[in-house]
């Protein structure tokens, strides 16, 4: 079976969700090629085919727009079944042609499978997997159905009715996607987000020392979406309490500027530290040396990060925003806490620091075994295979 998976570009060493994917499905059997708008030259896991480049200068873009007609010539009956299927949903030629450029590097594939790793992926190509005699696939994740919906209202309408499969890499991402048009009669699973369990294998036992600063960690980009703002308002409300931490924020974003202000707003600055883009290698270290993780976003798909703070031993405390309750069970592997709350989330980390040792001892085994368990890229690849055939 051949599977085209279409992204904006090769993944990241941190993106393990589409890395172990392409490299569990090949180790199977399966050929997969990878379609994308940006190449990567250091990319190797599979074949890479790049998207046509569109240039500002007219004259530059005729001669691309041409050369790109030219060689899709031997892939003429698909691109006519293309034209047909873009009129019929009422584009007009000008989009049309626009489309088969974009979409030329998927015209001329020959695949079972084109799956497209973010709904967003899909849009201005929903006819294409029709147009090659494949079938087509779409994976809704957090931006895909919280966010660009809000902006674009209906704009999946086109890709819910040529859609074969829906993958939803939550319960949560599947409701979404139906409050956001998906037919009801549309096949569907949900594949959650998974973890090398090889990194984690080495039980470690970590105790808070109340005597010591509580070491407090957030592994996300620096976006409105984390609530990171919520976090430092509640961290300067348990300041004013007496409680010694240090917080330290890995990952870099636009929202950079914003955060550091608040730091220094809220009185913060010899407590949190926003420490930038770490290697996977460095995140888990510095897990290795979290007592509590804090992720308080306002919604979340599921979120990686989080299984691998569990793996790693860290007492998690997560908001109710997305999937988050259903990678942390409430009081079993963990808290959920009511998003955009700063007192909540205050009370909640004061619960945590009083509570007896051998409890949360208990919650700490519980949510490891669980995610070693539940959680291994093993039990996702198998998902994906099934899902496939």
């Amino acid at each position: 079976m051949k599977i085209g998976i279409v992204l904006s570009q090769p993944p990241s060493y941190s993106e393990t969700f589409f890395n172990s994917k392409i490299k569990g499905l090949i180790e199977h059997g399966y050929i997969v090629e990878l379609y994308v708008r940006q190449k990567s030259s250091d990319y190797t896991n599979c074949k890479v085919f790049t998207a046509p480049e569109v240039s500002n200068n007219r004259v530059i873009q005729l001669f691309k727009t041409t050369f790109v007609i030219l060689s899709l010539l031997p892939n003429l009956k698909g691109v006519l079944r293309f034209i047909k299927l873009e009129k019929s949903a009422g584009r007009s030629s000008s989009q049309t042609l626009k489309n088969i450029y974009t979409n030329s590097h998927l015209l001329k594939a020959n695949l079972d499978w084109l799956h497209f790793g973010f709904t967003t992926m899909a849009l201005q190509s929903e006819h294409v997997a029709k147009s090659i005699g494949a079938k087509m696939a779409v994976s809704c994740r957090g931006y895909d159905m919280d966010v660009y919906p809000l902006k674009n209202p209906n704009c999946y309408s086109l890709i819910w009715v040529n859609v074969d499969k829906v993958h939803a890499i939550s319960k949560y991402m599947l409701t979404r996607a139906v409050e956001n048009g998906m037919l009801n009669t549309t096949e569907n699973s949900i594949i959650t987000p998974a973890i090398n369990t090889s990194l984690f294998q080495d039980n470690i036992e970590k105790q808070i020392d109340k005597i010591k600063p509580v070491r407090i960690t957030t592994t996300a980009r620096l976006h409105w979406v984390k609530g990171l703002d919520y976090t430092l308002e509640a961290l300067a409300l348990l300041k004013t309490k007496g409680i010694k931490f240090n917080y330290e924020i890995l990952g870099e974003g636009s929202e950079y500027e914003s955060l550091r202000f608040a730091v220094h707003e809220l009185g913060l600055e010899d407590n949190v530290s926003l420490v930038g883009k770490l290697s996977h290698k460095e995140t888990l270290k510095k897990l290795q040396e979290t007592d509590i993780y804090i992720q308080y976003s306002n919604s979340e798909g599921f979120c990686n990060a989080v299984l691998e703070a569990q793996a790693m031993g860290c007492f998690c405390i997560v908001s109710d925003g997305g999937a988050l309750p259903e990678n942390v069970l409430n009081n079993e592997t963990g808290w959920v806490v009511p998003k955009r709350n700063p007192v909540a989330l205050v009370e909640a980390i004061s619960m945590v620091l009083n509570m007896d040792k051998l409890a949360l001892k208990a919650v700490r085994n519980i949510a490891r075994e669980r995610v070693l368990k539940e959680f291994a890229i093993k039990t996702q690849i198998q998902s994906f295979i099934d899902f496939y055939e």
